[in-house]
């Protein structure tokens, strides 16, 4: 049934009391800040914004079902997931089935806030989430030649970039026309903020906002009055199998949801992620690799996210079997994050999902972790993890390649450790061999600092480097620091020489691993003088030298050339041995 439209503020005001909310079929809320203004800036030009498709949940049934909350104030590392609402009992709810996205936005637009992380800074950095408040500059004047056809500036500022504002500007925080009266209120706050000449100008852009939120009916609907959630569901899925709007994941998910009995599975699922990702410094794991894992695990035909792999019976299984596979992948997690890994280093998230099923069906106890009588099983799954990272086997779809390892793990058990050479026999028969050719050698010896395969590699070939006891950096051995021009000049670097080894600054022969407090300490130190400070007496340092296949450091910057290319070529030569034929 076709409803005639609610305005923006009346809308608001549904969900503020919670006559609209989410079912528990709906994914999360996954607009970035910039779409977000994006959809002001259309409202304000009057485009069409859209049909919504409500289902009207009556009082009888209210209880029946799972509903949540729309984000309001919007923190992507503590506050990502929509607020759980207690039962509705008796009473008429509005739950929305298409057009939870753009609904989210207003609401956080005109009500709240969005924290994003910023890049370069570590998530535990309480300064890497700034909050910023959605914002519109009454006196910005669009470019006749801008391509994306925007109109009307709106950004989200934090409160500091508001107070450094120029007298060119006018940024009027957009929730606060909620509250704000036409008419003489504008222009008594315009009066306080602009000079006379501009306020013309300010209250064209502030009255046309206001007439998008608090007159023009905007917000039109279908009517959905069928009680029975599966059936919805079926709804749900045809509105949303376009494949643009929702995730093939976030449908099957919702299908998860509709089916499981004891378990609330998007809030499992979603505790679960969130688990995953605080494991040792870090990881970024999506809700698709719990999904997968469940199909995985639990030995449904095909890993592949189809339809019918989340049919009844699976989706019971899945169910009845969560606790395990919530250890399992627990499990995983904590160890491929004793392995050094974190969200930054693992190329590839499927790559861990072979080290759960043997983990699944082993089945030990916490101690696998740390208990030596585990150190070569431990051993033999890190190298296979970090050689099939380097090698790329996981590029593409890899759905048939992960039911063909499951097939190898559970055939040649479990007792006698993790089945390396029948994994890697297996890897081949798909055409994913792990053995490297002289080209693909030299590439890694060639490797660059940022590349997130570089750990992986120095932690291959370095394996006495204990990860899993502290932090590692990767380290320049020759600081970057000392690789300026000027610096290469001064040190007396050849000027035909200079753009040789700027080149060869970040190169793997330049890396090394060490502990972070260690690398912070080290800071711009020339590495003789440094590795004398941490290592004083010779036989040590030696050591040192030998075990990271250093051999003489020379005390200058014009000796590095040699330095360098000595170091890539005993590089390449143990990373032969080790993944060469």
């Amino acid at each position: 049934m076709y409803q005639t439209g609610y305005t923006i503020k009346e809308t608001l005001d549904q969900i503020q009391s919670n006559e609209l909310v989410l079912p528990a079929i709906q994914r999360e809320f996954v607009w970035r800040p910039e779409q977000i203004c994006r959809l002001f800036d259309s409202l304000m030009q009057g485009y069409p914004f859209g049909t919504f498709l409500y289902w009207q949940v009556n009082r009888e049934n209210s209880d029946k079902f799972k509903f949540y909350d729309f984000v309001l104030n919007y923190h992507q590392k503590s506050n990502r997931h929509n607020p759980t609402l207690p039962m509705m009992s008796d009473r008429n709810l509005t739950a929305v089935l298409d057009g939870q996205q753009r609904l989210t936005a207003l609401n956080i637009g005109l009500r709240g806030s969005m924290a994003l992380k910023q890049p370069k800074l570590w998530w535990s950095n309480p300064n890497a989430f700034p909050v910023c408040k959605l914002y519109l500059d009454l006196l910005w004047q669009p470019d006749e030649d801008d391509e994306e056809g925007l109109k009307y500036l709106f950004n989200f500022r934090t409160d500091e970039e508001i107070a450094a504002v120029n007298e060119k500007e006018c940024w009027f925080l957009v929730r606060d026309i909620l509250s704000m009266s036409s008419g003489p209120a504008m222009v008594r706050w315009l009066n306080s903020q602009l000079p006379q000449e501009q306020v013309d100008l300010a209250y064209e852009t502030l009255h046309e906002l206001h007439k998008v939120v608090h007159t023009d009916h905007l917000i039109a609907f279908y009517e959905e009055r069928e009680q029975e959630l599966e059936k919805v569901l079926q709804i749900f899925i045809r509105m949303n199998s376009g494949g643009t709007i929702l995730s093939y994941s976030d449908m099957l998910l919702s299908v998860a949801v509709a089916q499981w009995k004891q378990h609330d599975a998007r809030e499992e699922i979603h505790s679960l992620v969130d688990n995953l990702n605080d494991i040792g410094s870090g990881f970024t794991f999506p809700k698709d690799l719990v999904l997968k894992a469940g199909l995985m695990l639990i030995d449904i035909g095909s890993v592949a996210f189809k339809v019918d792999n989340f049919n009844r019976e699976n989706m019971a299984d899945f169910e009845r079997m969560w606790d395990d596979i919530k250890r399992a992948l627990t499990l995983t997690v904590q160890l491929i994050s004793n392995f050094g890994f974190n969200g930054q280093n693992l190329t590839a998230t499927n790559a861990i999902l072979p080290i759960a099923y043997y983990l699944y069906k082993k089945n030990p106890r916490q101690a696998y972790l740390t208990s030596s009588k585990f150190n070569e099983d431990r051993k033999a799954i890190r190298e296979w993890l970090i050689i099939s990272l380097l090698k790329g086997v996981w590029g593409g779809s890899s759905d048939t390649l992960l039911t063909a390892l499951r097939q190898v793990i559970r055939v040649n058990g479990c007792n006698s450790g993790f089945p390396v050479t029948q994994v890697q026999e297996e890897l081949t028969r798909q055409g994913r061999s792990l053995i490297f050719e002289d080209e693909e050698i030299e590439d890694l010896a060639d490797i660059q600092y940022g590349n997130r395969l570089a750990f992986a590699l120095l932690s291959l070939l370095f394996p006495f480097v204990k990860v899993h006891t502290e932090q590692f950096h990767i380290d320049h051995i020759f600081p970057t620091a000392r690789f300026t021009r000027h610096s290469l000049r001064s040190a007396g670097v050849p000027e035909d020489k200079i753009d040789d080894y700027i080149q060869r600054r970040n190169g793997l022969a330049n890396l090394q691993l060490l502990q972070g407090a260690k690398n912070i300490e080290k800071s711009a130190k020339m590495p003789n003088e440094w590795l004398k400070e941490v290592n004083p007496d010779f036989k040590s340092r030696q050591q040192y030298r030998n075990n990271h296949l250093l051999d003489e450091i020379p005390e200058t910057m014009p000796k590095f050339e040699t330095f360098y290319n000595a170091r890539r070529e005993r590089l390449k030569a143990e990373i032969k041995r080790l993944l060469g034929r």
